[in-house]
Order: C-alpha cells, then structure tokens, then sequence
C-alpha cells in the first residue's frame, strides 16, 4: 500500500514539505503504540533520514522507544555523528547493532533459487538475517528510513536492503554482497530487479512478512546548475510498489548518461563522510562504467585512515589486497578466512578496476593518514594530495567536465554516494 508519494526531477522539497508528507502518511496508519525506526548510519547524511527521524519522534513522541541505525558492518555513530544526524531526538533512543552478535535467522532462501536468479553465479543458500530487536522488541510500526540510489551490491540501494543488510548478520551480509559480485556488478547498478534484490524479496515474502514494516524513501541528487544538494521525491509504503517508484525517479535524478568514456576522473571525498576505501571506493563502483581503457581515477581523500570499518575487514583487504577478480576467486579458494569473509571478497572485486583503468588516491598527510606503502601494498597507485590539489583544486573543480589551464579535459564528481555515471556503450540495459 502506498500511504504517500510526491516527486519529480524539479521537485525541492523543504523540510516543511518532508514533515507534511510524513505526517499525513502516519495519520493515514492510524495510532501505534510502540514504534522502532531503523535509518541509516552517518554514511547517508545527504539521504534526509536524519531529519525524517526526527521528525517520527515529533509526531511519536514517547511511543518511539527505539531507533536502531542500519549500521551493516559500519562503525557505530559517534556522539557528534548522532547529534548531527538527528538533531533533537533523544541520544538515549539510539540502539547499537552488532553485525557479529545482535542478529536472528528468521529463514533461508533455498540455494535453487539463489542459483536461479543468479543465472549460476552462486548455488548456496541465503540465510535471512535481522536484529533481534525487530521481533523482540514486539512493535506495532517498524519504519524503515532512508535514499533509494544507485548501488553496486544490490543495483539501487534501500527497500529490504536496510532490512537484511543494514540490520543483517554476517553470514547474511557476506553472501549478499558476494551473490552480486559473482553475477557482476557492472549487470546490476541501476536497475531495480537484480539477483540480490530477488534474493531479499524472497525472504521479505516469506519470513518477515507479519513485521509491521513500513519504508520511508526518498531520492536526493546533486543539482548541476547551482552545485546543490536537492531532495526530488519522498515515497512512503509497505510493498515493492513504494520502491519501485523511488527507484524510477532516482535513475532519473542519479544517473548520469555519456556519449563518450572519460579519460580523467576526479573525485572528492569529503572528510566528514569517507575515512575508509570501504565507503571511499565509491568512487570506483560509481565511475567504472564511465571510465575509458587506460583512463585514470584520481581520488582526493583528504580523511583517509583505513580500509575497512571492521577490523577483520580492514586486515583482510591489507592482506589480499584489490588484484581483480581472478585473484580474489583463487584466494577465496585457497583460504578459508577469505570464504568465511565472503563481503570482504566481494569489496576486493567491486575495488579493482581489473586492469582496465588506473586508480589513484591521494590521503592526507597526517600521521594518522593511510601511508603510501600502505596504499601501494594494497594495489593503488599513490600520489600526495597536497601536490594534487595543486593541479585538481576541489574547491575550484565543477561537478561534470572541466577544462584545465593546460587544455586537458577533466570530470569532477563531488559526492561518488550521490550518483551512477556510465557511456552508452558500457550501460547493461
């Protein structure tokens, strides 16, 4: 059921316009009684689900007992994060998930329909993995907040993935992102109905379907003319409908199409969002069907500290390292904690761009800063982001084609999380 939709490519919607959407689908609901919202983690401010989230304790007030951010294998928010992300809303609402300990099996999906919709990629089966919160905490309204945008494990982010990944266990989180990686990313992003979208479609339909879930989605992208940020559509329901019309819209508003591959690709990490190639590598899924055979990447990553976010995540990237898929197969086949690790193998995948084009990141240079031996080992090139910035002002740089002083033509991206960019010739309809 649809309880409220607006949204276009002109839309702005104001905060005013969010809260009026959201409340007029609460009242739509009718009263409840103890509520638990599940938003994203500080990894998708730009999403609008902070404000969202405040806005259901508004309205909620004392029967919100519980938010519960969709940390996945993120770093728990910090104290500043939260505050930032939620405004007013009660520190003491937020709940921690612990992808390793916190989470329930509610039911598998057979490995006969992994290996069907995945075309043979996989043939194991999926177990269905959620916070023990959500059945423990006896809620009459689960909301689901969050940005529905092109993403390279699931084809568009949001729907049941805030479910099952962001409240996901590791078995559950590992197998997902490894069912996309085996059956290609480059077939996924973009599009609504993938392999892995099926996969948690099947377990919404038949294991976690008496949970009050209602989603809350919007879809924000970057405006061109003025430089930005704009939220284009706020959808609400309980269904694949909800999604399905999100999903429509953001491919409108997120994805960027080329009439020719682009040779030099330079992209920002803002240092209050992207401290790890984990979330950093966006900015190869994002650009890798834009990019041309023997282009290069730049990355400006002025916040660079780490890998990964988990600790075992950030030592298995260091010791395996992003070779491309050949390499990651044959360490998943010779090593057991790679396959116990299998989203960790599927990010050694998504993080090479197989020798087809050159990537380089640039981390700042303080102590703490990944160092270039560190960056090297792992299959990057280095360079330092002071000399670079020289060159590739991000400040001066605006987002799509620039011409340089010295003729050469470059693509800045500001924001790789906000966004999908592929030429004609590389997009799998």
């Amino acid at each position: 059921m649809i309880y409220y939709k607006t949204g276009s490519t002109s839309h702005e919607l104001s905060a005013s316009d969010l809260k009026k959407g959201l409340f007029e689908a609460f009242k739509k609901m009718g009263k409840r009684k103890k509520v638990l919202a599940i938003p994203p983690d500080y990894t998708r401010l730009p999403s609008r689900a902070g404000e969202l989230t405040e806005m259901t304790w508004q309205y909620y007030g004392d029967a919100l007992t519980d938010v519960l951010p969709a940390l996945g294998t993120h770093t728990p928010m910090t104290a500043h994060q939260i505050s930032h992300m939620f405004g007013s809303l009660p520190a003491t609402l937020i709940r921690e998930h612990d992808w390793r300990n916190d989470v329930v099996t509610v039911g598998e999906v057979p490995a006969a329909f992994v290996e069907k919709v995945s075309e043979g990629a996989v043939s194991f089966p999926w177990p269905a993995q959620v916070n023990k919160l959500l059945l423990e905490g006896k809620f009459d309204l689960i909301l689901s907040l969050g940005q529905v945008v092109p993403h390279e494990v699931v084809g568009m982010a949001n729907y049941n993935k805030n479910i099952f990944v962001g409240t996901g266990g590791v078995e559950g989180i590992n197998k997902s992102h490894f069912i996309g990686a085996a059956y290609g990313m480059e077939r996924m992003m973009g599009h609504a109905d993938t392999p892995v979208r099926r996969v948690f479609n099947y377990a919404s339909d038949n294991f976690t379907q008496d949970l009050p879930i209602i989603y809350v989605q919007t879809v924000v992208g970057l405006d061109k003319t003025d430089g930005k940020i704009k939220t284009r559509g706020l959808f609400i329901g309980d269904d694949m409908e909800v999604f399905d019309l999100a999903a429509k819209l953001a491919l409108q508003v997120n994805f960027e199409m080329l009439e020719k591959p682009l040779k030099k690709v330079v992209v920002y990490l803002d240092p209050t969002e992207f401290k790890s190639t984990w979330l950093g590598n966006k900015s190869i899924y994002r650009t890798r069907m834009a990019l041309a055979d023997g282009g290069e990447l730049i990355i400006l990553a002025p916040a660079l500290v780490e890998f990964g976010e988990d600790k075992e995540i950030d030592r298995l990237i260091r010791k395996y390292g992003y070779f491309g898929t050949p390499a990651t197969l044959k360490a998943c086949d010779d090593h057991e904690e790679l396959r116990n690790n299998l989203s960790a193998a599927a990010h050694l995948i998504h993080g090479s761009s197989e020798g087809r084009f050159n990537i380089t990141y640039c981390p700042g240079s303080e102590p703490k800063n990944l160092s270039e031996a560190e960056i090297e080992s792992v299959g990057f090139n280095y360079a330092n982001l002071e000399q670079m910035e020289k060159t590739y002002n991000h400040e001066k740089l605006k987002d799509g084609f620039n011409t340089m002083p010295n003729g050469e033509e470059v693509f800045y991206i500001s924001n790789p999380a906000l966004g999908l960019w592929a030429y004609r010739e590389r997009f799998k309809y």
